[in-house]
């Protein structure tokens, strides 16, 4: 075990650790230009092949894409290899280093952190593709499942903040390095786009789904006044 590092706490120990090769600057341009692959591809199969979808569909779409992406990949990643995060040198394993910086826990096969990650990337990842597809075709299924995946990403979310803000104010551990990048810009701000993007999306799955039953509702309802007014004309002639 290796407690010379800058994680925190500073000494919290790390199995096999070895600083990355690659500079902060390199991953996290390496990481921006998969990111922008993915969209630009997204994008263009998309347009090739739905170009009358609404701006609001394609985008959900490039959402779900890069989401399932990051999640059955990058996370699936971790999930695959937290054993040997700390000697890792290959890109995702010097990714996941450099996030560490804002949360050891992902150098100690923390069991939430690893639990958390391991359900999302193997259950929310597909999830999200599957949307993705469903999108393309107004399936039925589109919106409960796009319910279904976005309160899982919320849900995980909060549990991820909750259980490491319990530990900072309750036990006094730390996890993330103090400077602003680290916990405003990895933990937080990283973090937080699947607070927003899933939110928004969850009411719109809502609001869709609510206007759905108020029609079919209102059709039942039409659909029993004519029959009724029917049988009440049908009575009146035999009379």
């Amino acid at each position: 075990m290796i407690t010379n590092h800058l994680y925190y706490p500073p000494d919290v120990q790390i199995a096999s650790y070895l600083a990355n090769e690659w500079s902060m600057p390199i991953l996290l341009s390496a990481f921006s230009a998969l990111c922008a692959m993915i969209l630009l591809g997204t994008l263009t199969v998309v347009n090739h092949v739905h170009p009358n979808l609404p701006g609001t569909e394609k985008a959900a779409i490039w959402w779900f894409v890069l989401s399932g992406a990051i999640h059955l990949f990058f996370e699936g990643y971790f999930s695959l290899n937290h054993f040997q995060m700390g000697p890792a040198q290959d890109l995702f394993g010097q990714l996941w280093k450099e996030y560490a910086l804002s949360d050891s826990r992902y150098l100690t096969s923390d069991p939430f952190v690893l639990c958390m990650e391991t359900v999302t990337a193997f259950t929310w990842g597909p999830i999200c593709f599957f949307v993705a597809a469903f999108i393309t075709t107004s399936h039925p299924l589109r919106h409960p499942l796009q319910i279904i995946v976005c309160v899982g990403q919320i849900y995980g979310l909060i549990l991820y903040y909750a259980t490491s803000m319990f530990d900072h104010y309750y036990n006094a551990v730390t996890y993330s390095r103090p400077e602003f990048l680290y916990f405003w810009g990895y933990y937080f701000f990283m973090n937080f786009i699947w607070m927003v993007i899933p939110g928004m999306l969850l009411v719109s799955s809502v609001r869709t789904i609510a206007k759905a039953f108020k029609a079919l509702e209102k059709a039942e309802k039409s659909k029993s006044t004519k029959k009724n007014g029917y049988a009440n004309g049908s009575s009146k002639k035999r009379n």
